[in-house]
């Protein structure tokens, strides 16, 4: 008996082999959950691989994929009901104090779970994955004038609070 899967399915198999770990590690700074990007990896991949004769002619498969990523995310939210508590990557530089990297991080979480979903995957896009506006914009399926404005906003929010609690300290 022969195999039952269409031949593409060959093909997206090698594909997502090699993808699911950075798939795995973008849900994982869209959503701030090891199982809420897991979940959102896997309904993307179920979506992916009937329609992966298209998907695989398009221009940046990876980026559809991706798209698809954050929109099963803000699917499973919708249903969920759940508040997002998502992470920031931040980076720290060595030999500072292991308390104020603590606090520095707990304030990025912080502010960064007060951001609308959008511009928090524009963040993850733009310095987690190192996209361009017109890479986010393709994921997100917005303009790349509203790509800008997404990361722009994030980050004045980003400024504005942590600035304060800066002071505040």
């Amino acid at each position: 008996m022969g195999d039952a899967r269409p031949a593409t399915a060959g093909g997206f198999d090698a594909w997502a082999s090699a993808r699911v770990p950075s798939l795995l590690r973008f849900a994982y700074v869209v959503t701030g959950s090891q199982v809420e990007a897991e979940d959102a990896v896997q309904a993307a991949l179920e979506r992916a691989l009937p329609r992966w004769d298209r998907i695989s002619r398009a221009e940046d498969p990876d980026a559809y994929v991706r798209r698809m990523v954050v929109n099963a995310h803000v699917s499973l939210w919708r249903r969920s009901g759940r508040r997002e508590s998502p992470v920031a990557v931040v980076s720290l530089t060595e030999g500072s104090d292991p308390a104020e990297q603590v606090t520095t991080v707990d304030a990025v979480r912080r502010v960064c779970a007060a951001l609308p979903r959008r511009q928090r995957a524009a963040v993850a896009l733009r310095f987690y994955e190192d996209r361009d506006y017109s890479e986010i914009a393709v994921v997100l399926g917005c303009s790349e004038a509203t790509a800008r404005s997404y990361v722009h906003r994030a980050l004045q929010a980003l400024r504005r609070e942590l600035g304060e609690e800066e002071r505040d300290a």
